[in-house]
């Protein structure tokens, strides 16, 4: 257990360094949300009635469009390590094949905390007033981390599904759609009837119902309660294909 921590930490600092040199990919996924922030806020927020002001109502949904913009930039780079020679590289050394995949999931989750203190620092700028308290605070970040976990094991996952990083950089389009068809932007009581079932039926809808809940100070409910099975879902179903892909690839290969 001793050494498999410490490859897992080692492989960790890897991907780490690796996310802090490549400055493009990391201000795309910190810039892009502020940008849509900023979009949202004073071009479309306007026009939009939710009952309160509409920062307050749209920062959960970019809070979470942000960790789904980190996590394709994980997809892709698995796929880089399943295809550049480096897994071989890492077969002929004695350290736990596990810690190659936890390497990239928890580099994920420690850019995307990074990304969200960024764009929760734009908000409160920009007039976001949450009326959380600790418990609140603490909440939310409980359930932000739980989906960031989620999201990255399922990037691993596609990232070893796909053939070359271009593909795996798809996985981008599929996690930045489905924040547009729930109520991270506008109320689904608003859209027409097949996609208001859409949005209310799909993760996104109670994952952010439940960080805005907290944030602004009122009661998750059920929505805590669909949120976290979602969030635990995902890590389950992400990291066993991640751990069976990761197997198969390697199949007949020797173990890293």
């Amino acid at each position: 257990m001793y050494w498999a921590m410490n490859d897992a930490f080692t492989l960790i600092g890897r991907n780490v360094r690796h996310s802090v040199r490549s400055v493009d990919a990391l201000l795309t996924a910190v810039m892009l949300p502020v940008l849509i922030l900023l979009l949202f806020v004073y071009v479309f927020g306007g026009a939009i009635q939710t009952g309160g002001d509409y920062v307050d109502y749209v920062v959960p949904g970019i809070i979470l469009l942000c960790a789904g913009f980190g996590s394709a930039t994980t997809a892709v780079a698995v796929c880089q390590d399943m295809t550049n020679g480096v897994i071989d590289r890492f077969r002929s050394l004695p350290i736990a094949g596990a810690s190659v995949l936890t390497g990239h999931v928890v580099a994920s989750v420690l850019r995307n905390v990074a990304s969200t203190a960024i764009v929760v620092g734009v908000a409160l700028a920009v007039g976001f007033s949450p009326d959380a308290g600790l418990l609140g605070w603490l909440g939310a970040i409980g359930v932000l981390l739980a989906f960031t976990f989620a999201i990255s094991w399922l990037a691993a996952a596609f990232g070893l599904l796909a053939s070359n990083p271009e593909a795996a950089g798809g996985f981008a389009f599929i996690v930045m759609f489905l924040p547009y068809v729930s109520s991270a932007f506008v109320p689904p009581a608003t859209m027409p009837g097949a996609l208001a079932a859409i949005a209310r039926h799909q993760p996104i809808t109670p994952i952010t119902e439940t960080v805005r809940a907290l944030l602004m100070g009122g009661s998750a409910g059920g929505d805590a309660v669909v949120a976290l099975a979602w969030c635990a879902g995902g890590i389950a179903v992400g990291g066993v294909a991640a751990a069976l892909l990761f197997r198969s690839r390697n199949r007949g290969e020797g173990r890293p």
